[in-house]
């Protein structure tokens, strides 16, 4: 992979669709999440010959964009509430479609109020469905940390959906 064009253009490929749903659900914006992508690949290709390997492609990744996205919240004012992304279509009615879009923004909005010490890791275990493992390298944190910091999100989250009845 190290230095191989072709090969990063496959992982480019493989991968953005994944990292631009990792990057909206921590900046809230779907512009901001493109140019945080974009941070993010460069970044990704420029610390290319210094990949060891020792993590997967995807893992390595997830850290990268979680990193760009971070750094992009630190570089501008609170983030606005979320817009969610389509759900897929499903063969329920439209009430029942509706009740579920309406949740699920309520949702994604209250997960956008979380500070990002507590968005992220929940953002990347529960919407992407990594393991405790993987979160806790993303992330740079022994899995216990993980698990506290995703108790302490689990319950803010729970408050502010709380608030929001």
């Amino acid at each position: 992979m190290r230095g191989n064009a072709a090969a990063f253009d496959q992982l480019v490929r493989r991968h953005t669709v994944r990292m631009y749903r990792v990057a909206l659900r921590i900046v809230g914006d779907p512009v901001e999440a493109e140019d945080v992508v974009q941070d993010a690949w460069i970044s990704a290709w420029r610390a290319l010959p210094r990949f060891r390997g020792e993590a997967a492609p995807s893992t390595w990744l997830y850290r990268v964009v979680t990193n760009a996205a971070l750094a992009h919240l630190r570089r501008k004012k609170p983030t606005v509430p979320l817009e969610s992304a389509p759900e897929p279509r499903t063969s329920d009615g439209p009430e029942a479609s509706l009740l579920r879009n309406e949740t699920t923004d309520v949702v994604l909005r209250a997960i956008a109020e979380l500070e990002p010490t507590q968005r992220v890791p929940l953002v990347l275990r529960e919407l992407e469905g990594l393991s405790y493992e993987e979160v806790a390298e993303v992330l740079g944190i022994a899995v216990p940390a993980l698990r506290s910091r995703l108790h302490r999100a689990r319950v803010a989250l729970m408050a502010k959906l709380g608030e929001q009845r």
